[in-house]
């Protein structure tokens, strides 16, 4: 009895053995759900695959979460959505845009509805992407940058809360571009429609050839159209075959500008040009700006890359960009680089402490030289408190041939600045007022090609004005015309150039 005693003792009892099992039961199954949750949340994906994104499996069926939040549109039901969606996919199956087997990517899809209407469809090979992942439909990613290897998908797709909303949309090109297959085909809906926005965002594909673009209705009332825009990427061989041709035609044609057809419509619209010399200048060209059609009160300026705003003889900081651009210029809630352009030294200290702005303190010309800048040693009052009729700029000739109060400054090659500052992409709008070098800047910028790149002008032409003082006795400042000023606002407007006249 005492030796059977004491082997029961030496046993563990089965309490002991039970808690033991059910400790290490519960422990796996912790391991098998933070494993779940990890692949699920954080690498987006619902099985285990070799490859580098394993899709849903063709039976799996996710519902989206409710649409409260979904930026498509507040007012939609999470089904009335889907519905659309689904609707446009089958349209694009049936078009040979997408197909059952399609690896597809839906970008920045708050809910995923989207992602849901492909996967009902048949196209199980489809995920979501949004800065707030919604598992297991969509999953954390940029539109800038996307968790996916190059050429990875062959169909993407954007809704309106995609690149109509993307606050850097030349990056979000950029990788649309960079994980889309060759031959892929990238579907965008938008609800911009005018021509000026559909060819911004045309250059932000570069490497696309445009399949089709049309207005398709939307999912209800509070978005009852959309634009939807076909856009099929080009293999490198073909991309570089373009950028060969480009090349050509720009010197064939003389840099002239491309694209300027749809441009012309917009400048019918544009306030009309003073044709006829007014008597008393210093009043008609103040009231004028009044009439002013801005360009970006006329088009949607959302699909730019940047925003740029040059101020070619800017006086003092208060002269135009305090007072005018800062103030009145209609910005559709984009920031604008600005750069000031002054060679007056008597400003340059007004800029020291201007954040924001980047100044140059030289002169715009034609080339890079050395430059006499006359100088109105004794501006009347007004003049100084605006900083404006300060000076002009000379040719460069020798001390003893020079008559006149000058500075000499260093002049820069405005047009070759402009063209290694911005691109074609970019929103530029240029003021300008040099005392009568704009007929030496304008033909060297229609010239060289840089008059492209610049979409919106306010220029001040400087002619022999009849005097305030004097009537009847014209100005002896400038040697000019009112005709040949006509003559080069009308160039500015046949190269596409929304120019306005500046007083």
């Amino acid at each position: 009895m005492m030796r059977a005693s004491s082997m029961e003792a030496a046993l563990p009892k089965p309490n002991l053995l039970s808690n033991i099992f059910i400790r290490l039961l519960s422990f796996g199954v912790l391991v098998l759900l933070a494993r779940s949750a990890y692949v699920i949340t954080v690498k987006g994906k619902a099985c285990d695959s070799a490859s580098e994104f394993c899709f849903f499996g063709e039976t799996l069926k996710h519902d989206a979460p409710a649409a409260d939040g979904d930026t498509a549109t507040s007012s939609a039901s999470a089904a009335g959505l889907r519905s659309f969606y689904s609707s446009v996919f089958q349209d694009l199956i049936a078009e040979g845009f997408l197909w059952p087997d399609s690896n597809c990517i839906c970008i920045e899809t708050p809910t995923g509805q989207d992602v849901g209407a492909l996967i009902d469809i048949g196209v199980t090979n489809s995920i979501g992407i949004s800065r707030k992942a919604s598992p297991p439909l969509v999953r954390y990613g940029l539109a800038s940058r996307h968790p996916f290897s190059t050429n990875n998908f062959d169909f993407e797709f954007s809704g309106h809360s995609g690149l109509d909303r993307a606050v850097k949309p030349a990056e979000f090109a950029s990788e649309v571009s960079r994980t889309l297959k060759p031959g892929g085909f990238f579907v965008v809906h938008t609800t911009s429609k005018d021509e000026y926005s559909f060819h911004s965002l045309l250059r932000l594909f570069s490497s696309f050839d445009l399949v089709r673009s049309r207005e398709i209705n939307g999912v209800d009332s509070s978005l009852p159209w959309v634009r939807e825009i076909v856009l099929q990427k080009q293999n490198e061989l073909a991309v570089n075959k373009r950028r060969n041709t480009d090349a050509v035609d720009g010197k064939l044609m003389n840099n002239m500008c491309n694209d300027v057809e749809y441009k012309h419509e917009i400048l019918r619209n544009a306030e009309p040009l003073i044709g006829e010399e007014p008597l008393k200048p210093w009043l008609a060209l103040k009231r004028n700006i009044k009439n002013v059609k801005y360009l970006s009160s006329m088009v949607d300026i959302r699909f730019k890359n940047r925003y740029v705003y040059v101020d070619v003889g800017a006086r003092s900081y208060g002269s135009s960009i305090g007072s005018w651009f800062k103030k009145q210029y209609p910005k559709q809630n984009k920031t604008f680089e600005v750069y000031a352009i002054e060679a007056d030294k008597a400003f340059y200290d007004d800029y020291k402490s201007r954040k924001g702005v980047k100044f140059l303190p030289y002169a715009a010309w034609v080339r890079n030289e050395t430059l006499f800048f006359e100088i109105n040693r004794e501006p009347s009052k007004k003049n100084e408190e605006r900083g404006r009729g300060m000076g002009r700029i000379q040719g460069v000739q020798s001390s003893s041939n020079f008559v006149g109060n000058s500075d000499k400054i260093q002049g820069f090659d405005f047009a070759a600045w402009l063209k290694e500052t911005v691109t074609e992409k970019d929103y530029v709008l240029v003021k300008m007022d040099v005392e009568g070098t704009e007929f030496h800047l304008i033909p060297r910028l229609i010239e060289t090609g840089a008059i492209c790149l610049i979409d919106e002008m306010f220029l001040e032409c400087h002619y022999n004005r009849w005097q305030r003082c004097c009537p009847g006795v014209r100005s002896p400042k400038y040697q000019n015309t009112y005709d040949q000023c006509l003559d080069l606002f009308n160039s500015l407007r046949k190269n596409g150039v929304l120019v306005h006249q500046w007083w």
